[in-house]
């Protein structure tokens, strides 16, 4: 089976597998636009089925990577315009709820110093209001949601377009490194997962950019800015941790965590001083009791992944689906211990391989959250043979971490 896909990969120089991955995004473009219940998901499959229709159409005329990079500001970056415009003229449906939260996020970091409200002050809300009072992200997150607190409401202060820049940043520079991987590229862009959630929510796709750029650096022997990109993801999302692990693991063995640590656990940990100076256990309202199911409503995050279905519908359901996660976990740890690894394609995989357990096994959890596996493993046989980037590291290269 292994062979056979490998085949069809590799079948035209790569382009017949484009033209396959381009009409199936067009089609899942047009489904969505025709079908889906979710009104910015409905405008987005009607702007972007035009553009892959028009990549399938190209595949053959076009450059591979230089097509990769229209498509996907085609097919995602038009279309986040598109429905920030709209918004701004005064469309309520043009934005998924997530784009709101980390805009109020960004609101009460301006006024009150903290990204979060505590438990009593979201209880006391109407009943209807307390689901969007949660912020269930890391208080980085909330720096996309300060254009619109300072500057009003513009289309260029919607949260989307800032996520699009960092993601665009993220992705152009981890693009120098590996050169020509238009399937790597393609998998963090036009893969319609991650084009459809950029242009329509977007607060995962500069986490998974950024861990990129991340993994990217390590096969490029650039830990000191391998660790300010994952710090700055982790400093915004939890799903970054991981990564974060993963890669201090790859830096122990290869004698490189003293450039790496101070970026990868400093900035996540500058990151809650404010919050947690103002109300410490309003953070932990957010970010750990909620996604929990212990909030005051219940996280909307559900998709019918074992975890999510073992939760609901086995007695102490939520208990045994917890404890599979920490299996998978502690089976994480062991296999980082035992066999830890020497490459940054290793560390990749396993990110890819562990994440993909997780979400399955998470008891809430949404099915846009693949895209990090996704990209994870595909990026992966890019990080083999990666260039150098000519940029110096925040420290010495004659330190001792080196």
């Amino acid at each position: 089976m292994i062979n056979l896909l490998t085949r069809i990969d590799r079948a035209g120089g790569g382009r017949v597998a484009d033209v396959l991955l381009y009409a199936l995004s067009a089609a899942f473009a047009l489904v969505t636009a025709l079908t889906s219940t979710l009104l910015p998901h409905r405008a987005w499959g009607a702007i972007a089925v035009w553009g892959y229709a028009a990549a399938a159409v190209a595949v053959f005329f076009a450059r591979r990577t230089l097509l990769v990079w229209l498509t996907w500001a085609a097919v995602a970056l038009l279309p986040l315009v598109v429905e920030a415009v709209q918004r701004a003229g005064g469309r309520t449906d043009r934005a998924q709820e997530e784009v709101l939260v980390v805009e109020r996020m960004g609101e009460r970091l301006l006024h009150d110093g903290t990204p979060y409200l505590g438990r009593e002050a979201i209880a006391a809300l109407p009943a209807d209001e307390r689901l969007m009072a949660y912020s269930p992200y890391q208080p980085g997150m909330s720096i996309f949601g300060l254009p619109r607190a300072v500057f009003g409401d513009f289309w260029w202060t919607d949260a989307r377009v800032w996520f699009a820049a960092v993601t665009v940043a993220a992705l152009v520079l981890a693009a120098r490194c590996v050169g020509s991987a238009p399937r790597a590229l393609q998998a963090a862009t036009v893969f319609p997962i991650c084009a459809l959630t950029l242009a329509t929510g977007g607060d995962d796709i500069p986490v998974m950019a950024l861990c990129l750029l991340a993994l990217t650096l390590a096969a490029a022997d650039r830990y000191g800015w391998a660790g300010v990109a994952v710090g700055a993801a982790a400093a915004a999302k939890l799903f970054a941790f991981p990564i974060v692990a993963v890669l201090i693991v790859l830096a122990v063995v290869n004698r490189r965590w003293r450039s790496l640590l101070p970026g990868a656990i400093g900035l996540p940990v500058l990151a809650l001083i404010p919050p947690f100076l103002v109300d410490a256990d309003a953070f932990v309202e957010n970010v750990l009791r909620f996604p929990l199911g212990h909030g005051v409503v219940t996280s909307p995050a559900q998709s019918p992944f074992p975890g999510y279905l073992i939760a609901q519908h086995l007695p102490a359901g939520r208990i045994i689906a917890a404890a599979l996660l920490a299996a998978v976990a502690l089976a994480i740890g062991y296999r980082l211990l035992r066999r830890p690894p020497h490459t940054a394609t290793a560390a990749a995989l396993i990110c890819g391989w562990g994440l993909f357990a997780a979400i399955l096994l998470m008891p809430t959890t949404r099915f846009g959250y693949l895209l990090y596996p996704v990209a994870f493993l595909v990026w992966a046989p890019a990080l083999i043979h990666p260039a150098t980037l000519h940029t110096q590291e925040p420290h010495s290269r004659t330190s001792p971490g080196r």
